[in-house]
């Protein structure tokens, strides 16, 4: 049975979680009492939610109890539930993490509040190896203003005295292949340090199919084309990550945390293509042809803080990160007929190594004021080595680059009256990225001042009721390889819809002035409910842009343009209790519901349909947890969706991209306190994901349609605590 999300069907569930909740919050009458001042009992799963509220700049912090609710495989699954979070790809197969609809490299991702080097995947680390995760809604001096969308901080996993040993061992199951896995947390503590570590072997396999329908109309005629791809992906790999925390003179810790992640991976496949040309079968179609790509990959990195006490009022802190990561690819496909599938090869080694230093100096003023103050240097150095021959092309992308960022930043946070606190504070950052590729040297210069103003107000001290304010400025760099001016050429046949990719070393960075309010209420027996609005202006907005090169031989090209201005804004609604503590005799049932609303326009571009890229119109979260009281049984789920949108790029682009709705379900069976047994369901009610490529121009239109499968994943695994 086809069912169609609407407005409406997405707003009565939540309609009625939000009025179950507030219609509880009329007390009976009860008999008079002498008053004993202000009492707040709070439990371990209330942290997250108090240190969200005391939070000047707005941030929503997810806990372990969260992290572990659902047995995630990755990261990602988990982020996906949150308020304006989505991931790429397909339902089911994780992708880049987005934040408000907007395409991935607008979130700003932190591991202990350091930034990422570039090219590491957040997708890498298990949900065994994260203690909890902060999400900024709005980007603050401390954090980093590299934020248009927002600010995603990971914080590896944290060790307390008397805490048992974590043992999780489990597979999954997709499409016939099987995935075991198993992890290990241990912790230890003495007098004068503390540690703990956590390591994850696991081996994921699954499969992949896919049809590309192509349409083209040009000089020659009417070309109709299909390819269907089934392939299976094999990984084997291991995370690693450990904490340790050495204990000095008063007020003075060094924390170390290092982190390993070794994989490697194989995907055989085969396609078969028919081509026809005014509807007579082109010569050689139907053609077959088989592939495979190997890739290795080994990460390792080491975080460092130093913390020291300088005063009764002021201590001074000291970071550094230190490692690097390799790549290796292998990409071999062999065709029966090179005119419909090409047989290509291509080799690719990337080594990159990095390096962050960062001092911060903290002092806590009289009048409720808390200065911060501190300063930032990175770099970075990567080589790409890639030869490859791809139809009668031999392409190289070969080049050595190197970026240094500063930066200097100031804060205050201040407690301006009872009701009002404040958070002012502005950021200096520079980006000098320099670089040898076959098309000569490279060197790109920029800096960005920012700006950060953020305020809460509470109607009396004591309100669980509180609105947040923000007004900032925020930027996006241009990635190191969007910079050099090399030339990847395309795997499958060149076209309109299938370019070969170019970078542009005149790239500025895009920078946004934002505007955020949030209106949001604390639940007295726990609980959140909250509403948030955001505005953000885009200058020098940066979107590949599609050409086709002058000549008989003439190749058609994409490469990243600053184009023009954008806007964009949205609503961010969210309700999260428990039902029992508002409702007697209620179900013991926890509800997780969030509901998203956004829009944009690209100024340069002609409408309808001239969004930003990958940004939906809504997202939509609903889920729910029941304990059950006669059996030590807990049951829950997820349903996430996103509608389908179209996305003009230029006046001769446009992309599609169809709905996507995942239903994710589970149940615990607690054995005893140290035991517990857990299925899963992801992606319970599998769909076909599309997506689409159209252009018209240059006297060509052509039309290229895909569709992927994805499946079902069961998983068991088995929790003990020793």
């Amino acid at each position: 049975m086809y069912f169609k999300p609407t407005a409406h069907t997405l707003l009565v569930p939540f309609a009625l979680s939000t009025f179950a909740a507030l219609a509880q919050q009329t007390p009976a009458p009860v008999a008079a009492t002498s008053d004993m001042g202000r009492i707040e009992i709070t439990s371990g799963r209330d942290n997250e939610t108090q240190e969200r509220r005391e939070s000047t700049a707005s941030k929503i912090v997810i806990g372990r109890e969260e992290i572990e609710r659902q047995g995630d495989a990755n990261l990602g699954e988990i982020l996906k539930r949150m308020p304006g979070i989505t991931l790429g790809g397909a339902p089911g197969r994780g992708g880049g993490i987005r934040m408000r609809g907007l395409s991935q490299g607008y979130t700003q991702i932190l591991l202990d509040g350091q930034r990422v080097p570039p090219g590491f995947s957040v997708e890498s680390l298990t949900p065994e190896m994260v203690e909890r995760v902060e999400i900024y809604r709005a980007p603050t001096a401390e954090t980093g203003a590299q934020a248009i969308a927002g600010t995603i901080n990971i914080i590896t996993r944290e060790g307390r005295k008397g805490m048992p040993t974590e043992l999780k061992v489990g597979s999954s199951f997709q499409g016939g292949y099987v995935s075991p896995t198993a992890s290990i947390v241990k912790y230890h503590d003495a007098e004068k340090w503390s540690g703990n570590y956590t390591l994850s072997v696991n081996r994921f396999a699954a499969p992949d199919h896919s049809e590309n329908n192509l349409t083209r109309f040009d000089a020659s005629g009417t070309t109709l084309r299909q390819r269907v791809s089934d392939s299976h992906y094999g990984r084997e790999g291991m995370n690693a990550s450990a904490r340790l925390q050495l204990k000095g003179d008063p007020g003075e810790t060094l924390t170390l945390t290092p982190f390993v992640i070794l994989s490697q991976g194989k995907t055989p496949s085969s396609i078969r293509a028919t081509e026809s040309l005014d509807g007579v079968d082109v010569a050689g179609s139907p053609a077959t042809a088989s592939s495979e790509i190997k890739n290795n990959f080994e990460l390792a990195r080491l975080n460092g803080q130093w913390r020291r006490r300088l005063s009764t009022d002021s201590n001074m802190e000291w970071k550094f990160n230190l490692g690097g990561w390799n790549s290796h690819n292998e990409f071999k496909q062999t065709s029966t007929n090179t005119s419909l599938i090409p047989s290509v090869s291509e080799n690719s080694h990337v080594q990159d190594r990095s390096f962050s230093l960062g001092g911060k100096y903290t002092n806590v003023m009289g009048g409720g004021h808390q200065w911060v103050s501190g300063s930032e240097v990175e770099s970075v150095r990567r080589t790409q080595s890639v030869v490859g021959a791809y139809q009668t092309i031999a392409g190289s992308a070969d080049y050595r680059a190197s970026t240094v960022r500063y930066a200097f930043y100031s804060q205050d946070e201040w407690q301006l009256t009872p009701n009002w606190s404040s958070h002012v504070g502005a950021r200096y950052e520079g980006l000098t990225t320099e670089g040898s590729t076959s098309a000569g040297d490279v060197t790109n210069r920029n800096s960005v001042f920012t700006p950060l103003l953020h305020a809460m107000w509470r109607p009396n001290p004591d309100s669980r009721d509180q609105v947040r304010m923000s007004l900032t400025r925020s930027f996006k760099t241009p990635t190191m390889p969007t910079l050099l001016a090399r030339r990847a050429y395309t795997r499958d046949d060149n076209s309109a819809t299938n370019p070969d990719v170019s970078g542009n070393p005149n790239l500025k960075p895009e920078v946004a002035t934002g505007l955020d309010v949030a209106v949001e209420r604390y639940l007295p027996q726990g609980g959140v409910m909250s509403a948030s609005a955001f505005h953000r202006r885009v200058q020098n907005l940066i979107r590949n842009v599609t050409t086709l090169e002058s000549g008989a031989n003439g190749r058609w090209l994409s490469s990243p343009q600053n184009i023009s201005e954008a806007v964009t804004e949205g609503i961010e609604l969210e309700a999260k209790f428990r039902m029992d503590q508002w409702i007697a005799d209620a179900p013991h049932i926890d509800l997780r519901n969030n509901l998203s609303f956004y829009r944009s326009r690209v100024l340069s571009v002609m409408g309808p349909d001239n969004r930003l890229d990958q940004q939906p119109s809504m997202t939509a979260n609903f889920g729910a947890d029941y304990r059950l009281k006669s059996v030590p049984l807990t049951l829950g789920g997820n349903v996430n969706y996103n509608p389908g949108y179209r996305t003009r790029l230029s006046a001769e682009q446009l992309s599609t991209v169809s709905q996507k709705r995942v239903m994710d379900v589970y149940g615990l069976w607690r054995l005893d306190s140290r035991t517990a047994w857990r299925l899963t369901l992801s992606n319970l009610d599998p769909r076909n994901y599309n997506t689409g490529s159209v252009y018209s121009g240059n006297r060509v239109s052509e039309n290229s349609r895909t569709q992927s499968q994805s499946w079902t994943n069961v998983q068991i695994l088995l929790e003990k605590k020793l």
